[in-house]
């Protein structure tokens, strides 16, 4: 983005591109990266995630493929559809502080329909004729009060709201365009992106293949959930075959999950989330560092985990209340295992309705995957593929980053030892039934 781009200046620093960074693969260990070539990369990347979805349908009954969107399009419309939703939710925010509700949690938050006309046309972002019909659709205003979701539906694509809008800025009190008008090039860029997805969808949706789209950098992320968000709603009506991926290790997760999950309840589809703690730590703390914005990581690993159960729970309490949600548990973390067993079995979730399924990395963590197997539970192997050269580097960054790796292999280790033991003492090595 250069600096002659009307409001480039005022842009958020989260949202702008940066030179230092513009290689997402730079401190990135535990990561696919993609790195945006051209218009004809991007259909490449779609033919090889097809040709995913293809093999995933003929190995497995259930299967998954994981997708990631940067390779379909050019992240440079991400970063700028990421900074539209956030100015969105934080004014959202702000409104909500002005009529005394900072305190509540995000869903409890209900602005006064009155009192935000009002608001709007003091700070001369619209007058009251004009505000007048963005709160009388079917759902908006009927109670008097906007929520969250009732606020987001505003600035859909349908309604043309983000073109017109002016939002405060908090840091500099000005009134700024939501929007900074997309180049022809760039609204083409996005419309591809958009066409790239829907093909994945459908190509899944006809072989009854599950489609994870997966979590990335977090100043990507809000565009990536919205875009993930619109698939499930048109893909999700008779089951989850869209899965989002929410990053445990990020503040706002719960925050995150509980809106969504909201927003499936209200629209009457399946909402499919595959729970990960986070991959680009590093990174990300080095870009906030930096640049200068507030960390999004949670501060400590013990901080991660309580974010990740909590979600995990509310998740499962989700599917006990009406059985309409779906999660993958992908973790190599023993406690987390543990936790979601015992938490399906106190609410009843039987392993045979597959809604909880379990997520390993190929050739890590068997001592959890087999066991889980054994018992029933729909368990899978995380399959990365490709190019050795560019395959090579991403597994051995994955053992670098588990640095309890080696432990667990010794652990594995000394399992099978015992077990070799156990049967050679009971004379049933090569029993069939062992």
């Amino acid at each position: 983005l250069s600096s002659s781009t009307p409001g480039a200046e005022q842009r958020e620093k989260q949202y702008r591109a940066h030179r230092e960074f513009a290689d997402r693969r730079g401190g990135v260990i535990s990561a696919r990266t993609y790195f945006y070539a051209d218009e004809a990369k991007c259909d490449q990347h779609m033919e090889t995630f097809l040709r995913c979805i293809d093999a995933s349908s003929g190995s497995s009954e259930d299967g998954f493929s994981a997708i990631k969107l940067t390779a379909l399009g050019r992240p440079q419309f991400l970063l700028q559809f990421s900074e539209v939703l956030v100015k969105w939710r934080r004014f959202f925010h702000q409104m909500a502080a002005e009529q005394g509700q900072a305190e509540r949690a995000v869903l409890e938050m209900k602005l006064e329909a009155e009192k935000l006309q009002e608001a709007l046309a003091n700070l001369g972002i619209a007058t009251k004729a004009e505000s007048q019909h963005w709160f009388t659709g079917e759902n908006l205003g009927m109670s008097g009060t906007v929520d969250l979701l009732d606020w987001n539906s505003l600035i859909d694509s349908r309604t043309k709201l983000s073109k017109l809008l002016l939002v405060p800025n908090m840091q500099t009190g000005q009134l700024e365009p939501l929007l900074s008008r997309f180049t022809e090039e760039e609204d083409l860029q996005m419309k591809r992106m958009l066409q790239r997805m829907d093909v994945l969808a459908k190509r899944a949706t006809e072989k009854g293949v599950r489609l994870m789209v997966d979590a990335e950098q977090s100043y990507f992320q809000p565009a990536i959930s919205r875009l993930a968000l619109e698939m499930q709603r048109r893909f999700n009506r008779d089951r989850a075959i869209i899965f989002n991926t929410y990053q445990c290790y990020l503040k706002e997760a719960y925050d995150n999950v509980t809106v969504d999950v909201e927003l499936s309840r209200r629209e009457g589809w399946h909402f499919g989330t595959k729970l990960v703690r986070g991959a680009y730590m590093d990174q990300e703390r080095k870009r906030a560092a930096q640049i200068g914005y507030e960390d999004p990581i949670n501060p400590t690993y013990e901080k991660t985990n309580e974010m990740y159960h909590k979600c995990l729970n509310y998740i499962l309490e989700e599917i006990k209340r009406n059985r309409k949600a779906s999660v993958m548990v992908a973790s190599h973390n023993e406690d987390t295992v543990k936790f979601t067993l015992r938490r399906m079995a106190e609410l009843g979730i039987h392993p045979s309705e597959k809604k909880v399924c379990f997520g390993q990395l190929l050739g890590m963590c068997d001592q959890i995957t087999f066991p889980l197997g054994q018992a029933g539970f729909p368990v899978y192997k995380y399959v990365p593929y490709g190019p050795v050269k560019e395959v090579l580097p991403y597994l051995s960054r994955r053992a670098q980053e588990n640095r309890g790796f080696m432990q667990r292999v010794n652990q594995e280790r000394d399992l099978l030892w015992r077990e070799v033991k156990r049967r050679l003492l009971a004379g049933t090595l090569f029993s069939p039934n062992h």
